[in-house]
C-alpha cells in the first residue's frame, strides 16, 4: 500500500510563463501581528492582572498546568482579536503570539513534563470551559468575584482621567441578546420578540456608558422592565465616582424605557441631572397640537422637513408624583407627523428646548454604537451556556475585550484617523497584521 505524504510544495496553474508555487518553510507565520500593541496597551492600564485577581482558584495547585492568571487573559486577548469560541482555542493553543501576549515564557511549549502537551503552551478549548462552568463544593469563596469586575470597570474610568471633570453624563440603554437553545432565564420578549416569524427568546442586558467608557454590563431575564435595576447599578457607580470626584456633576440619560418614576425621583434627591425620553400619548400630542399645525403648514409650504418645539410643565394622572418640565419637539416629514417628547430636571437657563432635544438627548445616540461594539464586535451576544451566571462571566470577558481596546483607542491611535474608529476597523486595520516570528534565547 502506498504511504500518502504531504507535499512540501504545491503546484497551482501558472500565470503566463511564471510558475505558481506553494510552500509551507517560512516559519511561524500568524496574522496577529499586531496584538503586541494590545499588549502595550494592557501594560499602560494594569487592566488584565486586576481582572484576573477577581477569580479565585480552588484547583490542586501540584495538578494545574494552566493557572487561572493564564485562562483569563488568553480568553480577553482572543475575543479582542476576533476569535469569538472556545473551539478557536483548540488551534489558537499552539499560537506563539498569543502564547507572549499571555506572558508565557514558553512560547513553543517545549521541554513541558506533559508529552501530550508539547508544543502547545496554552489552555484549550476544554480547560477554559471549566473556567466559565465549572463549580466547587465546599468552597468559601465563588469561582469569581462580579461585584469585584463591576468595581474594576468604574476604576479603569476613573483612571482614565488627569483631574476631575466638571460634568458626566451617564447613558444608560437596555438591547437584546438573541438565544437560539434553551438557557437559563431565557423568555420570549414581545417588544423584540419578532424577527419575521420567528419567535425571538432573549435576555435584556443593561448597558451603562459615560461618552466612551464602559461603566456596567448586566444580563439579565427578558421577563422584567427594561430598567430594572438601574436605580441599584447608578447608586453603586455614582458611589464610588463620588469617592474620587465629590463635586463633578452627574447627568443620567436614557431613552423612555427609562423615563420611571423612581428613577427620576433618585436623581432629584441627590442633586443629579437627568433627561428621558417620553412616550408619547394623547394628552402629550394634544398639548403640542398648535406647534404641529405650524410644522405641517411649513412643510406644505417648503416641501421640506419642519420643525417646532414647546417647553410646558407636565405631570400624568397617576404615575408620577410631581410636575416636571417637558420639551415636545413637533416635526412634520414626508411620511406625516412626527412627535416626541423628553422630560428633564434641567432648567430652561441651562439649556433651551431645540438645544436640550437636538444637543443633549440625542446625543444618546453614540450609546448605541458602543453597544454595537460590544455585541457585534467583541462578541458580547454569544450567550450559549446552559446558566445565566456562565452567560454573564462571558460577558465580562466581551466587556474587558472592549475597555482594552478602547484603552489602545485612547491612549495609542489618538492624534491618527482612527482616533474614533469602531473596534472592528482597529483590529482589521491594526492587529490583523501579518508577521514571522523568530524566537531564540534571547529574543522574540
Amino acid at each position: 500500500m502506498a504511504t500518502e505524504c504531504t507535499p512540501a510544495q504545491l503546484q497551482f496553474h501558472a500565470l503566463g510563463r511564471r510558475d505558481v508555487i506553494g510552500r509551507f518553510d517560512g516559519g511561524r507565520i500568524t496574522s496577529d501581528g499586531g496584538g503586541v500593541l494590545l499588549r502595550e496597551t494592557d501594560v499602560r492600564l494594569g487592566l488584565l492582572d486586576r481582572l484576573a485577581g477577581r477569580f479565585s482558584d480552588h484547583r490542586n495547585a501540584n495538578s494545574v498546568e494552566h493557572g487561572v492568571r493564564d485562562l483569563v487573559v488568553q480568553r480577553v486577548y482572543a475575543l479582542a482579536l476576533g476569535y469569538a469560541d472556545l473551539n478557536d482555542h483548540d488551534e489558537l493553543r499552539r499560537d506563539s503570539l498569543l502564547a507572549l501576549l499571555v506572558g508565557r515564557s514558553d512560547l513553543t511549549g517545549l521541554g513541558r513534563w506533559r508529552a501530550r502537551d508539547l508544543g502547545c503552551p496554552l489552555a484549550g478549548s476544554s480547560t477554559l470551559n471549566r473556567l466559565e462552568l465549572g463549580t466547587v463544593k465546599g468552597a468559601v469563596t465563588d469561582r469569581y468575584k462580579p461585584e469585584a469586575m463591576d468595581r474594576l470597570l468604574v476604576e479603569v474610568f476613573l483612571e482614565s482621567h488627569a483631574r476631575p471633570p466638571r460634568e458626566i453624563w451617564l447613558d444608560l440603554d437596555a438591547t437584546d441578546d438573541p438565544l437560539h437553545g434553551r438557557q437559563e432565564g431565557r423568555f420570549f420578549h414581545g417588544y423584540y420578540g419578532y424577527y419575521g416569524y420567528y419567535r425571538h427568546y432573549c435576555y435584556l442586558p443593561l448597558y451603562i456608558f459615560c461618552g466612551e467608557h464602559l461603566l456596567c454590563a448586566r444580563l439579565r431575564p427578558s421577563n422584567i422592565d427594561g430598567s430594572a435595576g438601574s436605580v441599584e447599578e447608578l447608586t453603586r457607580i455614582v458611589g464610588q465616582i463620588r469617592q474620587r470626584w465629590p463635586t463633578t456633576r452627574i447627568v443620567v440619560r436614557g431613552d423612555s424605557g427609562f423615563c420611571r418614576e423612581s428613577l427620576m425621583r433618585w436623581c432629584e434627591a441627590r442633586g443629579h441631572g437627568y433627561v428621558f425620553g417620553l412616550a408619547r400619548n394623547a394628552r402629550l400630542v394634544r398639548a403640542l397640537g398648535r406647534e404641529l399645525h405650524e410644522a405641517q403648514a411649513e412643510y406644505l409650504r417648503t416641501d421640506e422637513p419642519a420643525r417646532r418645539y414647546r417647553d410646558f410643565r407636565y405631570r400624568t394622572r397617576k404615575s408620577w408624583s410631581r410636575s416636571r418640565r417637558v420639551v415636545g419637539k413637533a416635526e412634520h416629514l414626508p411620511k406625516g407627523s412626527n412627535p416626541r417628547f423628553v422630560v428633564t430636571n434641567l432648567s430652561a437657563e441651562r439649556a433651551d428646548a431645540r438645544r436640550l432635544y437636538e444637543e443633549l438627548y440625542c446625543a444618546r445616540g453614540d450609546m448605541e454604537n458602543r453597544i454595537k461594539e460590544q455585541q457585534l464586535g467583541l462578541f458580547a451576544d454569544r450567550s450559549s451556556s446552559a446558566t445565566l451566571r456562565a452567560n454573564q462571566l462571558r460577558l465580562y470577558f466581551a466587556s474587558f475585550a472592549y475597555v482594552l481596546m478602547h484603552g489602545l483607542r485612547r491612549l495609542g491611535l489618538a492624534g491618527t484617523a482612527h482616533a474614533r474608529a469602531q473596534c472592528t476597523t482597529i483590529r482589521l486595520k491594526w492587529l490583523k497584521i501579518g508577521a514571522r516570528l523568530r524566537i531564540s534565547v534571547r529574543k522574540v
